[in-house]
This record gives structure tokens, C-alpha cells and sequence, in this order.
């Protein structure tokens, strides 16, 4: 009898062959829990490419795409680190499925098109931007870099992008707004206590942010077991860094500097309902946008309350293990609200076609995640502008190749599911 680990390759082997065959591989004809199945094995399978030609890069230039960046953050990273990056939920299938959902969208190529005059800028809230991509709101940028969110707000400013500032971020609103050199979009946690909430929520606006995106997807005591695995192999002294539990915790955040936190328990209210929707649009002039819908039930509720804009995301899979990429949420999503208000998609995005696919199912634009953190972890500011490049190069590539010289030409014809 083989191995466990040369049954597992004999299984993935026989994956591939299926994945590989026209007429088994097929989304219409392939079953969804075969489907499934086979992107999890696959995603778990080791990587045809060398890790160690992804490690052995020396500078953020020489990366042929974002995911060298991963190779080269988990090197350089301590394990608990590095496992706070990597984690999702319970066995991180929805992380995985999330990036493997968009290898299932086919992109229609078109000939004879003039694609000469290129133009790749989306407009929201009356601010244009020279591309759709977005720097999503990463928690404890210092853990990757000791500049963190500075450094991260110094690449988006060179390289126009639109960023999105945590809540629990390591650097001040004002700190990150002074080195963006313009507002960036405040993302709130708003805790438990509505006193708190109220003060974050106008410390957003004293810095000039011009949106205020609440997280809706957040729930304690998530099953991060990812991180638990990484604690187990870090040898360091963490105490300094996590001591006194979750009171420290937020003491350590700039953003609850100067505030009474002594009422604090949890950055997200189990007890939240589509009132305190109404609450924040009373409190403030920002635009409201909610982060974490993903249904077109919710969607069409969050229109009826004047939201001014969705972000559909799971998280990037660390808050819940449903298994629904949110490429597959987009479509209805978008179809809820109509073109009322714009919406935006984080999860899984990785490639510059990616980003195409997102767009061409209706999303405004495409955030975001991890691969900002890899390239901040791996090279510091010049990995973070180096991942905005290539996504940047990889959308600009593609839209030429479909023939769509511009944003609004990428529509739901440009691709085929």
C-alpha cells in the first residue's frame, strides 16, 4: 500500500486529468460538488511553479506577478505573522475558493478594434481615479512592515490607486492621510459602544475622509485555526506586542487614542441591525458605504436605507467558511441595486484578468488584499507600488485584447461563464 502523501498526488493527478478534459471539465456539465472538490484538492497541490525561484527575487522589480510576493512575505516574516496574513476560517476553503472561483470565467477576445487611445479610470463620488483597483482596509500593517500603512499610502499616492484605511490600522487617519497627500476612505468597526463609535466616526471626517465603510461581515471569535497553527511554531516573546487581552489591544490602536475604551468588549455589536444603518447616516455627511453584503437581499435593503455604495466581501475568507466566492455574488448583487449606487468587490483578486472579470459582471471597482501585504512584507513601499504595477499592466493587457479601450466598454458580453 503508497503513502498517504502519494495517494494525495495520485488523487490530484487524476483531478487535473478531469480538470484538463473539454468534456468533463466543463462548469455546465461538471456537477457543483465535483466542481468543488476539485478546486479545493487543487488548490491544496503544490504549486507548479519553484518556490525557490519565487524566493530567490531581490528587489520588488524582478517579480513576474503578485504571488511572488507571497513566497517571498512568508520567508521574511515571522510564522505567527505570516499566519495572521494567510489565515481564514476553519479548513481557509473560502479563502482558496475565492481566488479559484474567477478561473472559471472565460474572456470573449475581440479583433479589428482600436485600442490606441487607452483609458482605464473609473469615477466614484465624483472623484476620478486613473484605474479600478483599490487598496482594501488591512488591519496591523506594522506587523509586515515597520512603516505599515505610511508605506502603503505612499505607493497608492505614486500610483493614483484609492485606499482604504482599518480601523484597528497601525498608523493615525492623519498620519496615512498626510502621507497619501489626499483623504483616503475610513473603514469602520464601530464597537459596541456608540460613544466610541461616534468618536471614530468624527475623527474620520476632521481628517477629510470622504467615506465612511462599515464592515458588516465581522463577528468575534471567528475559527482563525491558521493563526492558531502559526502561534504554535513561533518561538518569540510576543508579550510586549499582546499583553492585557483586548483592552491592549485597542490601546495599541492610533485610532482610539484619547478615547474612553473602557466600555469596549467587541469592534462589532452582535446585536446590529439595519436601525444602526439609519444611525450612521444621522451622524454623518460622509458617504455610507457597507462592506460584506453579498446577497440581493441585502442589497435591495441597503438601497432602501440610502447607502451610497456596496462593497461585496467575505473578508477575503476570514470571517465565515461559506464556501461562496464573491465573484459568484456579484451578479445579483448588482442586479438588486439596479445602478443606483456603485458596487465594488474585494476576495481572491490576483491577476490583472481578474480585475477584468469583476468588472465585466458589473463591479465598479476591484480591491485588494493580501497582495498589498505581501509586496509591503516583501520589499516595503516599493512592493507594494510593484503589486499595483503589474495588476495595472496584466487589466491594461487584457483590455486591449478584448477590445475594450475603456472602463465602460467592459460589459457582461466581454466575458463568458
Amino acid at each position: 500500500m503508497g503513502s498517504s502523501s502519494g495517494l494525495a498526488e495520485s488523487r490530484r493527478k487524476f483531478l487535473r486529468y478531469i480538470a484538463l478534459s473539454p468534456a468533463l471539465a466543463s462548469p455546465v456539465l461538471m456537477g457543483g460538488s465535483l466542481r468543488k472538490a476539485l478546486s479545493l484538492d487543487l488548490a491544496g497541490a503544490p504549486p507548479e511553479r519553484s518556490d525557490s525561484a519565487s524566493e530567490s527575487i531581490a528587489s520588488a522589480k524582478q517579480a513576474l506577478d503578485v504571488m511572488e510576493f507571497e513566497a517571498v512575505a512568508r520567508k521574511k516574516l515571522p510564522p505567527g505573522h505570516f499566519a495572521y496574513l494567510a489565515s481564514g476560517v476553519d479548513d481557509d476553503a473560502t479563502v482558496r475558493l475565492n481566488h479559484e472561483a474567477y478561473q472559471h470565467i472565460e474572456i470573449r477576445s475581440r479583433r479589428l478594434i482600436d485600442v490606441e487611445k487607452f483609458d482605464s479610470s473609473v469615477e466614484l463620488f465624483g472623484t476620478r481615479w486613473e484605474t479600478p483597483v483599490f487598496l482594501c482596509p488591512v488591519s496591523s500593517m506594522k506587523a509586515f512592515d515597520p512603516e505599515g500603512e505610511v508605506a502603503v499610502a505612499r505607493a497608492a499616492a505614486k500610483q493614483h490607486h484609492l485606499q482604504m484605511l482599518s480601523t484597528v490600522a497601525s498608523s493615525s487617519i492623519e498620519e496615512v492621510t498626510a502621507a497619501r497627500e489626499a483623504p483616503v476612505w475610513q473603514q469602520l468597526y464601530p464597537t459596541n459602544d456608540w460613544a466610541v463609535s461616534r468618536a471614530l466616526i468624527k475623527r474620520a471626517e476632521g481628517a477629510g475622509s470622504p467615506a465612511l465603510v462599515f464592515t458588516v461581515d465581522h463577528q468575534e471569535n471567528a475559527n482563525n485555526e491558521t493563526i492558531a497553527r502559526g502561534r504554535r511554531v513561533d518561538t518569540r516573546d510576543c508579550s510586549l506586542c499582546h499583553a492585557g487581552g483586548f483592552a491592549g489591544y485597542l490601546r495599541r490602536k492610533p485610532m482610539f487614542k484619547g478615547m474612553d475604551i473602557s466600555k469596549v468588549t467587541e469592534l462589532y455589536d452582535p446585536s446590529f441591525t439595519w436601525d444602526f444603518v439609519k444611525r450612521l447616516k444621522d451622524t454623518t455627511t460622509m458617504k455610507l458605504v457597507l462592506k460584506g453584503i453579498v446577497t440581493h437581499e441585502d442589497a435591495e435593503i441597503a438601497v432602501e436605507h440610502g447607502v451610497d455604495g456596496i462593497v461585496i466581501s467575505n473578508h477575503g475568507g476570514r470571517a465565515e467558511d461559506t464556501l461562496r466566492p464573491t465573484i459568484e455574488c456579484l451578479p445579483e448583487v448588482v442586479a438588486a441595486v439596479k445602478g443606483k449606487i456603485p458596487v465594488l468587490v474585494d476576495g481572491g483578486v490576483r491577476r490583472g484578468t481578474d480585475v477584468f472579470k469583476a468588472l465585466a459582471l458589473g463591479a465598479t471597482a476591484v480591491g485588494v488584499g493580501r497582495p498589498q501585504a505581501w509586496g509591503l512584507a516583501a520589499f516595503g513601499q516599493s512592493g507594494v507600488e510593484a503589486v499595483l504595477v503589474i495588476l495595472r499592466r496584466e487589466l491594461e493587457k487584457i483590455m486591449r485584447q478584448a477590445g475594450t479601450p475603456s472602463i465602460r466598454n467592459i460589459t457582461r458580453a466581454s466575458v463568458a461563464l
